[in-house]
């Protein structure tokens, strides 16, 4: 077994966490605005993008809450062996964070690009 810091590890989670949670309201907020634009009369090409963005913010949604439940499986079994094994977790879990790690910032990285693409068809649609 590998000693380490099990309360660090469980604090980046609850920060990853934390911060899906505000994406997924952003995301949320985005997809009504979305709705709103859709209402008002658009080029065939605005629509094509509408339906895309949609899709987009839907897909994402799901990423954002399927991630943010593998963070909390992971919190608990390192909480678990914190308590089981003496404040030590075991190589498995370790590597396992480091994935989680490596799917956040992959999943921070599309969010922001979605953002971009989201931001830069409003300003076209207003």
């Amino acid at each position: 077994m590998v000693q380490v810091d099990i309360s660090q590890l469980t604090r980046e989670c609850n920060g990853w966490r934390e911060k899906l949670r505000s994406l997924r309201e952003e995301f949320t907020q985005n997809e009504t605005k979305l709705r709103q634009v859709a209402g008002q009369p658009l080029s065939k090409e605005q629509l094509h993008n509408v339906e895309h963005l949609h899709n987009q913010f839907h897909i994402q949604l799901i990423n954002i809450h399927d991630l943010k439940q593998s963070i909390k499986v992971h919190d608990r079994k390192m909480n678990f062996e914190m308590a089981a094994f003496n404040g030590t977790a075991n190589e498995d879990t370790l590597t396992r964070h480091e994935t989680l790690n490596d799917e956040y910032q992959a999943l921070e990285q599309t969010l922001n690009d979605l953002r971009t693409e989201f931001n830069d068809f409003l300003n076209q649609t207003s």
